[in-house]
């Protein structure tokens, strides 16, 4: 029995070689390709890393950062007897442990608030209380802390406070969905605030 190509007439042996061709010469152009974008990259990394070297390439460089005379000395350490804002808070406030970190920070916000729906459902309205107010704090002007915030506030009893939270969520999103809501719970908190000064 003839093996393989033996019962192929000539013009199908021509079409056959030139699909093979064709592979090969597809395989060769992804292999070149991809030696090329391999190179290229190597390149770029030595390139990088010799970019990022300040030294002087005919002195040789110090293996100690301490032989430098120019090292700039450490940060000072923070201060830890004081609270962030002078209120008697938690220490683990978001926004206040590191001098470097940005205070607009929209995406810490939504993380924030995030955190601080995980505490609510706990039962930690401290907690929550904490998150909402770093939520306020990296993103200034987003009215949904405010909202989330007054009621934690509101759980917790801070009447005037959960009023004044509502009120600002309001002044930021006077058009929100649920304002007329919102506005209810304010008269509300304001007139059990006068029952309770009577």
């Amino acid at each position: 029995m003839p093996h393989g190509n033996a019962r192929l007439g000539p013009a199908q042996l021509r079409v056959e070689n030139d699909l093979r061709r064709t592979w090969f010469d597809e395989i060769g152009l992804r292999l070149a390709a991809s030696v090329t974008l391999a190179g290229l990259l190597l390149l770029c990394v030595a390139s990088g890393a010799r970019a990022q070297d300040p030294g002087d390439p005919t002195k040789p460089q110090s293996s100690t950062p301490s032989q430098e005379p120019s090292a700039a000395p450490p940060p000072p350490a923070p201060d830890k007897t004081k609270k962030p804002g002078g209120k008697n808070k938690n220490s683990d406030v978001a926004t206040s442990n590191a001098p470097d970190q940005p205070v607009w920070d929209p995406l810490r916000a939504d993380k924030d608030i995030q955190v601080g729906h995980y505490y609510m459902d706990k039962g930690d309205v401290d907690a929550a209380i904490d998150r909402f107010e770093d939520a306020i704090v990296a993103k200034p002007g987003y009215a949904i802390p405010y909202r989330y915030l007054a009621e934690a506030q509101e759980k917790k009893g801070q009447k005037r406070l959960a009023a004044k939270s509502y009120q600002r969520y309001l002044d930021l999103y006077p058009h929100a969905e649920d304002a007329a809501k919102v506005r209810k719970k304010i008269d509300k908190l304001y007139k059990e605030l006068e029952k309770d000064k009577s």
